[in-house]
């Protein structure tokens, strides 16, 4: 038994002084009074939350773990520990492996490595191919998130670029179907360009230019109309520009078929960042300007726009290394996220209450995940403490990838983690990953 005491909680749009009791896996009892009964005070291992904000765990519902077959770069055990570190108690994993997981044998090998060894709570999607309509179909919606189409190409190459297979996916897939939306043609013509301009030698910062505002937004445009032809529940993944915005309803999350993902990368950086940090923010979707980063925030803020995430997606430096079309596409986030949410929060872009919504409620409602990502009676006991005022510098020493690398190396935030409980055991503190092990994610479909 553990009582979280006279933190402040921050949950379901309110911040107030309270204290959450935690016996076995679950919250039992959240008090909104300092007043605990005396026989609990005598029972529970106490700890003393003043000045520190609790939180649920965030659920990341985009991250690229690279096992099996990529592990060089990261593995589920090695980025599931940099997730707990910062915060994150959940994650969903793309099928971009290597295999990639188009097969449920394939799928159900994952499940088995993430009993093993995942630090996080888990879960895979299964990954749509040109061929593999038939094994999309036989998914278990209680323990899949979703589908992921690649309608634009990316690390792993799983295309999905037959216009009959599309039509197919989105008429017969019972499920949520999330998508990567870049419109290829667009992009290869741009490649040409600049390679009739530069040779194969493009600098980074036309990286941008190449993946086009106009080439996410056809792509996201047709997913869209997709999914309003067959009513499918569709999830558009990474949103980078201002124009997808106009998409997008303003509704209640439950009431969405069609909802959106902005990850923290496009939130904190701009193209004007590319001189500093060249191809160390080279993701696809690309960084764009600055005018898109500030309509994707205020998206979020007006309920167009859905969940925040990560696409954490480690890459070794060397693999970073050359221009816009040699550099590998992807970087490490998911240590680091809630931080950088939060500091966004502190220089009045966000509130906190909404930065709580969006990675945490937004998720677990989206997806409809069992029993997480709220503070709630009943529900696991997956909650984060937050030092508001404890600085904290990205460093070599503490980063937790296997890559060992961050572009925000040398960044100071305001805000440290001080403690991620999973499934009501201390999963981290002290700046030490505690050898506790996630449970599969259910959803309550």
């Amino acid at each position: 038994m553990i009582l979280i005491h006279r933190a402040t909680i921050i949950n379901e749009g309110l911040s107030f002084i309270g204290s959450v009791l935690i016996e076995n896996d679950k919250i039992s009892e959240i008090y909104r009074t300092e007043e605990i009964p005396e026989q609990i005070l005598k029972k529970a291992q106490v700890i003393d939350a003043k000045d520190l904000w609790l939180i649920p765990g965030v659920i990341d519902d985009q991250v690229h773990f690279r096992e099996p077959g990529l592990t060089h770069k990261g593995d589920i055990a090695s980025e599931s520990r940099s997730a707990i570190a910062g915060g994150v108690t959940s994650f969903m994993e793309m099928p971009n492996t290597k295999p990639p997981t188009t097969t449920i044998e394939l799928l159900e090998q994952k499940f088995e490595i993430g009993a093993k060894s995942s630090y996080a709570n888990y879960t895979f999607y299964l990954g749509a191919t040109n061929e593999n309509l038939a094994e999309l179909k036989k998914v278990n919606p209680k323990q899949v998130p979703g589908v992921k189409v690649f309608m634009g190409s990316s690390t792993g190459n799983m295309l999905v670029d037959d216009k009959s297979v599309l039509q197919s996916i989105f008429a017969e897939v019972d499920m949520l179907i999330a998508t990567h939306c870049e419109k290829e043609e667009i992009i290869r013509a741009n490649i040409a360009r600049y390679k009739s301009e530069f040779g194969e030698d493009i600098p980074i910062q036309y990286h941008p230019l190449i993946r086009s505002a106009e080439a996410c937004y056809r792509s996201s445009a047709e997913a869209v109309e997709l999914a309003d032809k067959y009513q499918s529940r569709l999830h558009i993944l990474h949103l980078s520009t201002e124009k997808e915005i106009s998409l997008f309803d303003i509704k209640p999350l439950a009431e969405k078929k069609i909802t959106g993902e902005v990850c923290v990368h496009h939130l904190w950086f701009s193209d004007e960042d590319y001189s500093k940090y060249g191809t160390r923010i080279k993701w696809n979707p690309a960084v764009k300007t600055r005018q898109d980063r500030g309509a994707l925030m205020q998206g979020l803020l007006k309920g167009k726009l859905d969940v925040i995430a990560t696409d954490h997606a480690p890459h070794l430096l060397e693999e970073k290394q050359g221009g816009a079309l040699k550099a590998a596409s992807g970087g490490p986030l998911v240590q680091h996220s809630l931080q950088m949410m939060l500091e966004l929060s502190k220089k009045g872009k966000i509130t906190k209450e909404q930065v709580v919504c969006k990675m945490c409620h937004a998720p677990a409602a989206l997806f409809q995940v069992h029993k997480r990502g709220y503070i709630r009676k009943g529900y696991f006991a997956d909650l984060v403490l937050v030092n508001p005022n404890k600085p904290y510098t990205i460093s070599q020493d503490n980063i937790l990838y296997k890559c060992k690398w961050s572009p925000l190396e040398g960044e100071t935030m305001s805000t440290s983690i001080e403690k991620t409980f999973l499934n009501g055991k201390i999963a981290f503190e002290n700046g030490i990953v505690n050898e506790v092990r996630g449970q599969m994610l259910e959803f309550d479909r």
